[in-house]
């Protein structure tokens, strides 16, 4: 029997790619590039967004 894929929305800051890697311009000791690790603000590196819990209505 098929098993459902989970609908989990993908965050639209990183479009689900949370972690990067940078690389910084200079090389360690051994000859490969010094990267830095960047991680999405917007999802904390896990690449999908909680659902909105409830909107609230103002006014009328």
């Amino acid at each position: 029997m098929p098993q459902r894929a989970q609908n989990t929305p993908v965050c639209r800051d990183c479009d689900g790619f949370a972690t990067a890697a940078i690389t910084t311009g200079t090389r360690n000791r051994d000859g490969s590039r010094a990267t830095l690790r960047v991680t999405c603000r917007a999802c904390k590196g896990t690449g999908h967004t909680a659902p909105v819990a409830v909107l609230a209505w103002t006014g009328r």
